[in-house]
């Protein structure tokens, strides 16, 4: 149950209703996780899912690397719904189940493409250290270009604000499914059980013989 009262239809004013309606209408198609909060402050919920709708579907960023970077969000931040919704967007964008698998229970994902490995471990160190290594940043930016990094580091940053939003309010799943993310030991902060942070290891690259060494 949600620490905050989550405004319906039923309950919304009419400026929620319009910035609703319009969510229904777009490619969302339903209003779920975080903007059901961010619904109070309707002006708030409006930017809010815009900005969300470009990211998610309006990037130079593959989705498969799109929704990678997410599922490496969501397992830091513990955000069982944010999750939830994207491990299924994930694997319908190509994610092999080995990386999502690996990156669920938070042990290193084995790649065989470059770039996969760079968007992760681009995702892995500004999570966990706040910054950028200058390897990581030059193989994502030599591959995704200058819009393309600017905007993966946008969708860092964006599926954070809902992981974070998530897990303040505690905004359950609308179906009140099983939690997915275990309980990793060595995670750091929190109180609740399934709270604080979780440590993600860096990629494996994995080198066949008649492959060029990166």
């Amino acid at each position: 149950m949600a620490r905050i009262e989550l405004p319906t239809p039923d309950t919304m004013t009419t400026a929620q209703l319009l910035v609703y309606e319009e969510i229904l209408a777009g490619q969302r198609g339903r209003v779920v996780g975080p903007l059901r909060a961010a619904m109070h402050r309707p002006e708030l919920a409006d930017r809010w899912q815009k900005l969300g709708a470009l990211l998610r579907f309006d990037t130079e960023v593959a989705p498969r690397l799109r929704e990678m970077a997410i599922l490496a969000t969501a397992r830091r931040w513990n955000s069982q719904l944010e999750w939830q919704v994207h491990a299924l967007d994930a694997e319908r964008a190509g994610v092999p189940a080995s990386v999502i698998e690996a990156i669920r229970v938070a042990q290193p994902p084995e790649f065989e493409s470059a770039i996969d490995a760079a968007v992760y471990d681009f995702t892995v160190e500004l999570q966990c250290v706040g910054q950028v290594g200058p390897k990581t940043y030059e193989s994502v930016l030599k591959t995704l270009g200058t819009v393309g990094i600017v905007e993966l580091t946008a969708i860092v940053g964006y599926y954070t604000m809902v992981a974070m939003t998530l897990n303040a309010h505690e905004i359950p799943a609308p179906d009140s499914s099983a939690e997915p993310l275990p309980q990793i030991d060595g995670g750091t902060g929190g109180e609740r059980k399934s709270g604080g942070l979780t440590a993600l290891p860096k990629a494996r690259l994995i080198q066949h013989a008649n492959q060029a060494q990166i």
